[in-house]
């Protein structure tokens, strides 16, 4: 996808690639953290290296590393990594318009690359799909140059991680800087009040439930937060007509 010809030459290519600069300091300190964590957890170089190309997810891997380092069954590994990434799911519904004109390996491919930086840059580029062939075409370059850089540097930084593991010291505070970054992202994504109330409910349910074991913790807060945001969504709805009349 960012590699096709149509894309890399058009200018809203390297713009979606130049907006994504500012985001590569936190990116490589996070994806360095992943790598360091894959192999300091116990895995293989392989496995490691297996795990960043494939899942390219750095949340759903943090959640996924401590449980697989306690031996944890692989129901609730998947289970948490499902969890986790939930979010992509919203993430593909929205760009749906936007893609469907593609292929479907190109829409598959999109999928793959398009990470949450990449997300919010888009849509905040782009409001609305485009209508015309010319409006499409700018968009898949945007978002391919932005994704494209984001997975760049997010696989060279992680596979610097797990070439250098036993290298880097835990005094260089590279976790510190990946939470950071995904706090950045949290506060970007926390556009509306149904948003603001599920970062409230699921930051407070994970802590009240931090002593669960194998982190489930994070499901409880996932489930809790989804729950309550239908509630209150389902409670709007209800209130609505009556209002009205």
């Amino acid at each position: 996808m960012f590699l096709s010809r149509s894309n890399y030459t058009h200018p809203a290519y390297w713009q979606g690639a130049k907006d994504c600069i500012p985001m590569l300091p936190g990116m490589v300190a996070w994806g360095l953290t992943m790598g360091v964590s894959m192999v300091n957890s116990g895995m293989s170089v392989v496995e490691s290296v297996a795990m960043a190309l494939l899942v390219f997810a750095g949340s759903s891997q943090l959640a996924a590393i401590p449980l697989i380092a306690v031996g944890a069954p692989m129901w609730v590994i998947l289970l948490t990594g499902l969890c986790v990434n939930l979010r992509f799911v919203v993430f593909s519904a929205h760009l749906r318009p936007y893609l469907m004109h593609l292929p479907l390996w190109k829409r598959l491919m999109s999928g793959y690359l398009t990470a949450d930086l990449s997300y919010v840059q888009f849509v905040s580029k782009f409001p609305k799909p485009g209508t015309t062939a010319a409006q499409q075409q700018a968009q898949d370059a945007f978002l391919a140059g932005n994704a494209g850089l984001t997975w760049v540097a997010w696989m060279g930084a992680s596979l610097l991680g797990i070439a250098l593991a036993h290298q880097i010291p835990v005094s260089w505070g590279l976790g510190f800087a990946g939470i950071l970054s995904l706090l950045g992202i949290l506060c970007s994504l926390a556009t509306s009040k149904l948003r603001i109330v599920a970062a409230a409910v699921s930051s407070a349910v994970a802590v009240a439930a931090y002593a669960l074991p194998l982190k489930m913790n994070i499901v409880v807060a996932i489930f809790a937060a989804v729950a309550m945001c239908l509630l209150l969504d389902k409670t709007q709805r209800f209130m609505q007509p009556k209002q009205a009349n």
